[in-house]
C-alpha cells in the first residue's frame, strides 16, 4: 500500500481546490490539479498506472506542495499528507532529483550545519534546560545570519543553541518522510520547551511531529508574549509602506497569517498584495528542482510588488525571501525584500 486509504478516500472530486491551484492555473489542466492528482494517485495506488509512467513523474514533481488546496476543500482532504507519501514512493531511494538529494545529505549532518557560524554570525547563546528556544533554521544560518540575531533582540529570552540539527522538513517533502519524522522529533529533544522558528515551513512541520503546543512561529511568538516596541518605520519623513508575502505553509498549515500583519501594522503602512496568500515560487527545493516553473510564477509576484509602490516586502521563510531579493534584484527594483524580524528590528532602532 503506498498511500493511507482514508486519506486517499477523502477526495470527493468536487473541484473546489481547482481555483486555489498554482499549477493549474498556469496550465488548465486537470493532471496539474490536487484533484487530477488526487485521480493519478488513486490509478497509481490500485495498479492502472506503472509506477514509471511519465504522467506520474511529472505531476510528482510538478507540484509545489503549497497546500492551498486544503483551507477550500469541504471534504477536509489532507493534500499535504498524501503528497508526502506519494514521493516517498515516487522518489525513494536513487529515483529522487539528485539536487534534492545532495540537499538532504548536507542537512542531515549536524557538523555540516556548524560550518557556517564560523564566517556567518548567526545568533548562538548557551543550550538551556527550559524556556522558549530559537530555532536556528539550515538555510537561514548560511544565507541569513541577521535573521536569527534580529529575532533574539526582538526577544532575548529566546536561547539559540548553535548544536542544533535540521528539523526534517526538507526530507519529508522530498521523498523521506521517515527521515524527516525522526529529525524532528531528535530536534525537539535537542530544544526543550517551546520551540520558536523564522521559518513558516520549518514550524508547520515541527507541529506536525512535535504537538502544535511546542511549536510558535516568530509572528505568533511575538503577538502572544507583546515583546514588539510600537516605534513607527519611516521612510523620508513618512510611514514606510510595506507588503507581505504569506508562507504557504504558515498559512494553509497552521492557519498563521492575521499575526504578521499585525505586527507590520504596528509599525509602518501595511499594503495587502492581490496575490499575498499565493505561492511565490520557492516552494522549499522547487526553485531549485523547477527553476522556470518557479521563475513563472515569481514574475506575477515580482509585477504586483512594483505596481503597489512599496518600501518593504516582508517574508516570514527564508526559501521565500531567497526568491523574492532574487526576483527584484533581476529587475533592477528599489523594493527592498527583508523578513519579518529584520523589519521588527529597523523600525525599534
Amino acid at each position: 500500500m503506498i498511500f493511507a486509504k482514508p486519506l486517499l478516500d477523502r477526495c470527493i472530486s468536487c473541484g473546489y481546490c481547482l481555483p486555489a491551484c498554482p499549477t493549474y492555473a498556469m496550465t488548465g489542466e486537470e493532471a496539474s490539479s490536487p484533484r487530477g492528482r488526487i485521480s493519478l494517485m488513486r490509478a497509481l495506488e490500485t495498479g492502472q498506472l506503472p509506477e514509471d509512467d511519465g504522467t506520474l513523474a511529472e505531476q510528482a514533481s510538478f507540484c509545489l506542495g503549497c497546500r492551498a488546496c486544503e483551507p477550500v476543500c469541504p471534504a477536509g482532504v489532507e493534500y499535504g499528507n498524501l503528497l508526502e507519501q506519494w514521493r516517498d514512493h515516487q522518489w525513494r531511494g536513487r529515483r529522487g532529483p539528485l539536487r534534492a538529494r545532495l540537499l538532504m545529505a548536507a542537512v542531515a549532518r549536524p557538523w555540516l550545519l556548524r560550518v557556517p557560524r564560523q564566517v556567518r554570525r548567526h545568533a548562538r547563546t548557551a543550550a538551556r534546560a527550559s524556556g522558549p528556544s530559537l530555532m536556528l533554521g539550515c538555510a537561514e544560518r548560511a544565507l541569513f545570519p541577521r535573521v536569527s540575531r534580529a529575532a533574539r533582540k526582538l526577544a532575548p529570552e529566546l536561547a539559540a543553541p548553535p548544536r542544533q540539527g535540521c528539523c526534517g522538513a526538507l526530507h519529508a517533502h522530498n521523498g523521506d518522510s521517515a527521515a524527516g519524522a525522526r529529525m524532528a522529533k531528535e530536534l525537539g529533544e535537542v530544544l526543550p520547551g517551546t520551540i520558536v522558528t523564522t521559518s513558516g515551513g520549518c514550524a508547520t512541520h515541527l507541529a506536525a511531529h512535535l504537538g502544535r503546543p511546542r511549536v510558535r512561529e516568530l509572528s505568533e511568538f511575538v503577538v502572544e508574549t507583546d515583546v514588539l516596541p510600537a516605534v513607527p518605520l519611516l521612510v523620508d519623513g513618512r510611514p514606510a509602506r510595506v507588503a507581505l508575502q504569506d508562507s504557504c505553509h504558515l498559512r494553509n498549515g497552521l492557519g498563521v497569517w492575521r499575526q504578521p500583519r499585525e505586527l507590520i501594522r504596528a509599525v509602518a503602512e501595511y499594503v495587502e498584495l492581490p496575490s499575498a496568500a499565493t505561492c511565490c515560487g520557492a516552494a522549499g527545493t522547487y526553485s531549485i528542482l523547477r527553476p522556470r516553473d518557479s521563475a513563472k510564477i515569481l514574475a506575477v509576484k515580482i509585477a504586483e510588488i512594483e505596481a503597489a509602490g512599496v518600501d518593504f516586502v516582508v517574508a516570514v521563510n527564508p526559501g521565500c525571501l531567497r526568491q523574492l531579493r532574487s526576483g527584484l534584484r533581476k529587475r533592477g527594483s528599489s523594493v527592498r525584500a527583508v523578513h519579518l524580524a529584520e523589519l521588527l528590528e529597523i523600525a525599534s532602532k
